[in-house]
């Protein structure tokens, strides 16, 4: 039975990818390319899953979108193919894609991440795509609300990720939220609260079809 009402939203990085070193050598690339000094790769780390406008400004006073496109300029032609997926996605998704109507939110570039899923050859398990676009820039735009609910007028959605900018999007969405600990934030960080539209499990393969359902 397929169930055409629930839509499951996941997250990309560090909740179906692992792209660390993809995005430490882009991150390095972009601040050396300014004869700036390179970050360690834990400082890095803890900025993953925030947008790149939010986090260059921690570390340099050079305006953000100058230091993002260099970012992107390595990340576009040799970041993006540094990745795999994490152990049983794919099956997973197969999985779940007979049952559920699947879907990608995430912070990167919307060009980038159509490229990564195909090069990934998972992009057919999604009816959507969103990232970052020119009138888009956060994950948490009432323009992605407004999108969703749309084209999705009578289903419910839940939003699965490893950070707490998943979280907060779930949140405008006021549907459950599904936190794995495949990221760098801990249960206590995800949860925040005791929301009980909040449930956290080691990874995405921890997700079935019936937990999916008695979230509803």
């Amino acid at each position: 039975m397929k169930y055409n009402k629930i839509v499951l939203s996941f997250d990309l990085d560090f909740t179906l990818i692992d792209n660390i070193e993809g995005i430490i050598n882009s991150f390095n690339y972009a601040l050396q390319k300014f004869n700036l000094p390179k970050l360690d790769r834990l400082e890095i780390e803890k900025t993953i899953g925030m947008p790149l406008d939010d986090v260059f400004p921690r570390f340099s006073n050079i305006a953000p979108s100058i230091l993002k496109s260099a970012f992107r300029e390595y990340y576009s032609s040799k970041g993006i193919y540094q990745v795999r997926l994490f152990s049983g996605v794919e099956n997973k998704l197969k999985e779940l894609k007979e049952s559920f109507i699947l879907g990608v939110i995430t912070s990167k570039k919307e060009e980038i991440a159509v490229n990564l899923l195909k090069y990934l050859k998972i992009d057919t398990f999604f009816d959507y795509i969103l990232g970052e676009t020119e009138s888009r820039k956060r994950k948490t735009d009432p323009k992605l609300k407004d999108y969703l609910f749309k084209k999705y007028p009578d289903c419910n959605f839940v939003i699965i990720g490893d950070h707490p900018k998943d979280r907060e999007l779930a949140e405008m969405l006021n549907c459950p939220f599904i936190g794995v600990l495949t990221g760098s934030h801990n249960q206590k960080q995800l949860k925040r609260d005791d929301n009980s539209n909040v449930l956290i499990l080691k990874s995405v393969n921890d997700i079935t079809i019936d937990l999916i359902n008695s979230l509803f």
